[in-house]
């Protein structure tokens, strides 16, 4: 053989060799069901969960039990779908607990000294919420005073102490029938406060899936720069989003003014870390351009079933900040290892379509 022709022998990649390589690599169908399971990881998470919970606690799954995990959940489900919209634009929201505070003494000061009308007094709270959502919108975007963590967690504070100041430092009692009914009734074993949650969370996935506005969050979060210069109104998306969270910190209030029948500078207390905490368990980055409205529902109730499981079990209250704590730690672990496996089965997969 001449040395042109091992040349090109050496140089080619005859049927064999190509089927050789490419066998090494999954299958397109496979690589599909792997990105699947990847992209179900949350869900795949509470299902297991629920499971091992079914199998520690014969109560666990109880039509009381299930009932009573969904109403103490909805707080920071409801808290959670408003922080992800903050979150997909790569911001961030401290504000959203205090936010809730602020609304149940608001609504509670307002029934007692104005009108105890239940509509109106849910629309003041819901205002609630969304005013201190258009203040941080405002001072981020409006005034660019600094980064969404530090103009929010100064909002936090001022939020905490107007919630003070209102209240007296004590607890208003007394919520009229429809905050009561909205935040502790239940349609036979399902709370009430759940329909609430799957309405919230189904405008959000209209907004983002159906209208522009909803392309223009995850285009945000995925490079501001490139958004602006695609003609999106950036500082308008962005003030927008923190209003929702700001409202959906006022529909949090009424949860939680209805479910105690009180308004409380205490109420809502951490729920906003549990709310980001949901977020990225539900496969939200924190940095921006990704995350499901499905995910953060699934990751609020994640962390209602490990509280309500820790309970169950008679473990130490004492202990339950330190296990969230390292499961928000485990989650952006795996949040990395999820991100860099979901690039490789992607690439594999753009390889397989290009043989």
């Amino acid at each position: 053989m001449s040395a042109r022709g091992r040349f090109a022998g050496a140089t080619s990649s005859p049927p064999e060799r190509t089927r050789a390589r490419s066998g090494r690599a999954l299958p397109r169908h496979g690589v599909g069901i792997a990105l699947l399971l990847v992209q179900l990881g949350p869900a795949l998470v509470l299902a297991a969960l629920w499971i091992a919970m079914s199998f520690a606690s014969q109560y666990f799954l109880t039509s009381i039990n299930v009932s009573n995990l969904l109403q103490a959940s909805a707080v920071v489900a409801v808290l959670a779908v408003g922080q992800l919209l903050v979150i997909l634009t790569g911001g961030i929201d401290l504000s959203a607990g205090a936010a809730v505070a602020l609304a149940t003494i608001v609504g509670g000061k307002f029934a007692h000294g104005v009108t105890d009308d239940g509509v109106v007094v849910v629309l003041v709270m819901l205002a609630t919420g969304g005013a201190v959502g258009v203040l941080n919108g405002v001072l981020v975007e409006g005034l660019r005073l600094g980064s969404s963590f530090v103009v929010t967690l100064g909002v936090l504070s001022i939020a905490t102490g107007a919630g003070y100041v209102i209240s007296g430092g004590g607890t208003i009692v007394g919520m009229p029938q429809l905050v009561q009914s909205i935040g502790s009734d239940k349609v036979g074993s399902v709370p009430v406060s759940t329909f609430v949650v799957l309405a919230v969370a189904a405008s959000a996935l209209a907004l983002t899936l159906r209208i522009a506005w909803g392309r223009w969050i995850y285009a945000l979060g995925g490079s501001r720069e490139a958004a602006s210069r695609a003609g999106i109104p950036v500082r308008l998306v962005s003030l927008s989003v923190f209003v929702c969270s700001g409202l959906a910190a006022g529909v949090a209030g009424v949860f939680s003014a209805g479910l105690t029948d009180a308004g409380a500078p205490a109420a809502g207390f951490n729920s906003e870390l549990d709310a980001i905490s949901a977020v990225v368990i539900g496969g939200a980055a924190l940095t921006g351009g990704r995350g499901t409205v499905f995910g953060a529902l699934v990751g609020a109730l994640i962390l209602g079933t490990i509280h309500n499981g820790l309970n169950l079990l008679s473990v130490d209250t004492n202990w339950e900040p330190i296990v969230l704590g390292g499961v928000l730690i485990f989650a952006l672990g795996m949040d990395r290892v999820r991100e860099r496996l979901e690039l490789r089965l992607r690439l594999a997969s753009a390889r397989g379509q290009e043989e």
